[in-house]
């Protein structure tokens, strides 16, 4: 299973926090669900100094790195002018005029609370959130700073291969300018985590998957090759669960939101303060549909659809039952979440429902989600 790698923050946060936790566990679907994927972002190819699967990885060495990355990365704290109920979590810099580049459940308390952002160096800055996108669980935020800051250059996520070191930084448990080194151990997963506004779920795809050591705290800091290029966003974790839904810290598997897909939404998140995502314009609840050999699958009730959204325009109504995707009957509680962020707008999907006993095929064509 998967978490977000989140904020160090108070015990009613860890409460929430393994809510969270036990909610992913309860659907079924996260360890069976995180596999292959090509992702959605944009390729990432013409990034400066990268490494490829050539170069010689022998070389990387974690002193010289941590020396140049360093002071781009920062810790980020909200709420913590005001006392308890806050958290904290990382960033890096990614513009010198100084804006940071972190995790949306980072940060998800910060239109109601003050966030600040912690040099290196120790100086603090006030912080304003400029975008948020739960979807790919990534926000920027704009210092407020009159000097110039290091920004820290992008790499190519899609030059990675398994294998390859890595280096973890960010403030792990409220511990910043942490190091931890590890290599490349998977690519291109497909993680199902709770969005941290928590409206629902979303999935990290098309993720970087790496042994170097994530705790809660990291969310949002800087995973980055041998040249000290941003190639990753560190974002969850897999942990074991115990009987009292309380998890584990690094287990040794952790997930990174890939640069190419951050390098846009960030673009993005500065520009326009959002990004535009498909939808179908549906919420679901899984049921167990029951088949005449004894055999059992899951299938997805609508239990709500958008007006003139792209179900509804496609026949859909609530109560209908869905049971292919595109084909594929193996249907999840994430199959949604999953599909909406690996498609485009504008892409046609075909679907198998049921309504009434009796089976119904349409058509929908996803339409760019709103915007709040």
């Amino acid at each position: 299973m998967s978490e977000p790698a989140g904020r160090h923050g108070t015990l009613r946060f860890w409460t929430v926090f393994g809510a969270c936790v036990l909610a992913v566990v309860a659907v079924g679907a996260v360890a069976g669900w995180i596999g292959s994927g090509a992702g959605r972002g944009t390729s990432d190819a013409d990034a400066v100094g990268s490494t490829t699967g050539t170069a010689n990885h022998a070389a990387c060495n974690a002193a010289d790195v941590a020396r140049e990355v360093l002071p781009s990365v920062v810790t980020i704290e909200v709420g913590s002018s005001s006392g308890g109920g806050g958290g904290s979590g990382s960033g890096e810099v990614i513009d010198a005029s100084g804006i940071v580049l972190t995790n949306d459940h980072v940060i998800a308390d910060g239109p109601d609370r003050p966030v600040t952002v912690r040099l290196d160096d120790g100086t603090e800055l006030a912080a304003t959130v400029i975008g948020r996108d739960p979807r790919t669980d990534l926000a920027v935020l704009r210092t407020d700073t009159d000097r110039r800051l290091p920004a820290l250059p992008w790499g190519s996520s899609d030059r990675l291969v398994v294998g390859e070191p890595v280096v973890a930084l960010g403030a792990p448990l409220g511990l910043s300018g942490t190091v931890t080194t590890g290599v490349v151990s998977a690519l291109g997963r497909d993680v199902p985590v709770p969005t941290g506004d928590g409206s629902g779920s979303t999935v990290l795809t098309g993720a970087i998957q790496t042994d170097a050591s994530i705790n809660p705290g990291n969310s949002g800091g800087a995973l980055v090759d041998c040249a000290g290029r941003l190639v990753g966003i560190n974002t969850a974790i897999a942990t074991v669960p115990s009987a009292s839904g309380s998890s584990s810290g690094s287990v040794g598997i952790g997930f990174a939101v890939p640069a190419a897909v951050a390098r846009t939404v960030a673009e993005a998140l500065r520009t326009d303060g959002s990004v535009a995502h498909p939808t179908l314009g549906v919420r679901t609840l899984p049921v167990a549909l029951h088949h005449e050999d004894g055999s059992v699958a899951v299938g997805l009730r609508l239990t709500a659809v958008a007006a003139q959204g792209p179900a509804a325009s496609a026949g859909l109504r609530p109560e209908d039952v869905i049971t292919a995707v595109r084909g594929v009957e193996t249907l999840h509680p994430d199959t949604i979440a999953h599909l909406e962020a690996t498609r485009d707008v504008g892409d046609d999907v075909h679907v198998t429902f049921v309504r009434d006993g009796r089976e119904h095929t349409a058509t929908i064509t996803l339409r760019a989600a709103p915007t709040s």
